[in-house]
């Protein structure tokens, strides 16, 4: 069965563009007018793809966006933004929300197709992990859970090395806090001691992989990403 893409958008005419062209490729859509709508369905349906409108009544595309990948169900979709806008700070700051690309109106039907393939050919190699990862100082053997740093051997607990796979799982996206707790501690977050949690664990991962910490980037007031050396 094909992806299913949710269409966020508040232009009836857009939307049934956006219908027609979709099917006709065999996707699966849901659509949403709203950014209330679209946080119910994207949590609801898990689509694998959402195409999102940034000028939305209400709740903005942007903080959309950024709810979404704030929330552990929903922060790994993928999101290509509609946008009508053509300055460059409303697509930049899309992009470091999370966002994976981005597209002009107007746009060609098959323009945009060509960029969900793209898209989601990329979110799916993100699914698989290689068996070793080197960058840098750093290796990891996901086979034997093991991490070394210069050749030598760096012992981290489950929690640690949890954190550190799934950082490098996203492949440079940007995960919050709340993301990270849901995901490797499973905790109901609502004490802000929890949160902390992450922060700790982030402090002394950094400790222990000495030369290859940069790696593990901060995202102030959001949370944080893994960014490989390039060689």
């Amino acid at each position: 069965m094909r992806e299913k893409i949710l269409i966020v958008e508040d232009e009836k005419d857009i939307i049934r563009m956006l219908e027609y062209n979709l099917k006709k490729e065999g996707y699966r859509v849901v659509d949403a007018r709203d950014g209330e709508d679209a946080f119910d369905l994207a949590v609801r349906e898990h689509p694998d793809l959402i195409l999102l409108d940034l000028m939305l009544p209400g709740i903005d595309g942007l903080e959309v966006c950024k709810g979404l990948k704030k929330e552990t169900k929903t922060a790994l979709i993928p999101i290509i933004m509609l946008t009508a806008k053509s300055q460059e700070s409303d697509k930049v700051i899309g992009l470091e929300l999370g966002a994976d690309d981005y597209i002009t109106k107007p746009f060609s039907p098959r323009e945009l197709i060509a960029r969900i393939k793209a898209v989601l050919r990329r979110a799916s190699e993100k699914e698989k992990l290689p068996e070793t990862f080197c960058s840098g100082d750093l290796k990891i053997d996901f086979a034997k859970i093991s991490v070394s740093v210069k050749d030598k051997q760096v012992d981290l607990t489950s929690k640690e090395f949890e954190l550190l796979k799934t950082l490098l799982k996203a492949r440079g996206r940007v995960l919050s806090r709340d993301f990270l707790l849901d995901s490797i501690w499973g905790y109901d977050h609502a004490m802000e001691i929890q949160t902390r949690t992450v922060d700790v664990h982030i402090r002394t991962l950094r400790k222990k992989l000495k030369s290859a910490a940069k790696m593990v980037v901060t995202v102030k007031n959001y949370g944080y990403r893994f960014e490989a050396q390039e060689e």
